[in-house]
């Protein structure tokens, strides 16, 4: 008989996105799989683990609620799905996949691997909150087989705060498929375009990214401003505003960003939100495109400075928009050379491959 593998996630993006090759290498080496995240509107779910020859069972998470007595929906399902399952091993992201699933395969004694993918608002603002999430991620991941990591500074967090005593792995974020996000030439045409693609919030640095584009296309008029993602936040008339004057291009939520990294010269993201390492700066860099990000955990590791693109400090609307102009200014040998250094960079430190090989060495 096959043996049982069941990941849970909270999106069909942490799971199939991020995580695809992973569940296509188990699915080839005779595992069984089975999926837990909620359903989209059109049923996205059923069709591509049908796709991929898994399991689909939908589950209700509220992503953004902070209320653990809302959450405990979430333990019961979790406890029916495995009673009804019995998986030999449970695989966890984010943060309430990660302490619920932790705390009922730790009263069913079956082996569980968390992974954090980023210390989220829970962890990284100070306050009752913060109290509330260290406890229920130290019951949570006690009985973990392992815990994996995405950046050094969580790794360092849990470790100060004494929030997990095993056996910790540092990987390389979620790493990038090199395949898929194939190196391209830099466009050629005389028009300098820079791309945000990411959720539209305050924590994105949407709002200093707003500001510089403003200021570059009064100067530089031959420049392009795209975005691609949803407003999580309230951004949605300033953007309107922006893109109906020209200062930007709005494309909203896309489903595959892969063509939009090929059309534009540099990524600009300057995030501080705590997460693991930015999915969109790896793939930008796969794809040969300069990288313009904070000096921030999750970012930095994606940059060596001048090399491969610029960091640019926290928060700093004045930095980013120094960084960008510094990058309009220079030859197009320059901008292609540092798109080459990034695919380079991630093609030694960043292959999806050392995630997925690192699982495989635990499920052993």
């Amino acid at each position: 008989m096959s043996k049982k593998i069941l990941l849970l996630g909270n999106s069909k993006l942490v799971i199939f996105g991020f995580r695809g090759e992973l569940i296509e290498k188990l699915i080839s080496l005779g595992y069984d799989v089975f999926v837990s995240f909620p359903n989209g509107p059109f049923g996205e779910g059923e069709e591509i683990s049908r796709q991929y020859g898994c399991h689909f069972i939908e589950t209700e998470i509220d992503r953004r609620g902070k209320n653990p007595f809302k959450d405990l929906k979430i333990i019961k399902f979790y406890k029916k799905i495995i009673k009804d399952i019995k998986p030999d091993f449970v695989l966890a992201f984010t943060v309430k996949c990660d302490i619920y699933g932790g705390m009922v395969t730790k009263k069913y004694k079956i082996p569980f691997i968390p992974n954090i993918t980023g210390l989220g608002k829970g962890l990284s603002e100070k306050g009752l909150i913060q109290v509330i999430t260290k406890c229920l991620y130290k019951k949570g991941i006690k009985k973990s087989k392992a815990v994996f990591f995405q950046n050094e500074n969580d790794l360092k967090f849990f470790k100060d705060n004494k929030l997990y005593k095993g056996e910790c792995v540092l990987l390389p974020g979620s790493g990038v498929n090199l395949q898929k996000h194939s190196y391209t030439k830099l466009p050629t045409d005389e028009v300098v375009k820079f791309l945000f693609s990411g959720r539209l919030m305050k924590a994105k640095g949407i709002e200093e990214y707003l500001y510089a584009a403003e200021k570059i296309k009064e100067k530089y008029p031959n420049t392009e401003f795209h975005i691609c993602g949803y407003c999580e936040e309230d951004y949605k008339k300033k953007v309107d505003e922006l893109h109906s004057k020209g200062i930007i291009i709005y494309h909203g939520l896309v489903d595959d960003v892969k063509k939009y990294y090929q059309e534009c010269h540099c990524v600009v993201l300057p995030s501080f939100h705590p997460e693991g390492i930015s999915n969109v700066l790896l793939e930008a860099a796969a794809t040969g495109r300069a990288i313009i990000t904070t000096n921030h955990f999750g970012c930095k590791e994606t940059v060596d400075d001048g090399v491969n693109g610029f960091l640019v400090n926290k928060k700093d609307k004045e930095d980013l928009y120094c960084k960008i102009d510094k990058f309009i200014s220079m030859s197009f040998e320059v901008k292609e050379k540092m798109g080459i250094n990034g695919r380079q960079k991630v093609e030694k430190d960043f292959d999806r491959e050392i995630v997925v090989n690192n699982y495989l060495k635990y499920l052993d």
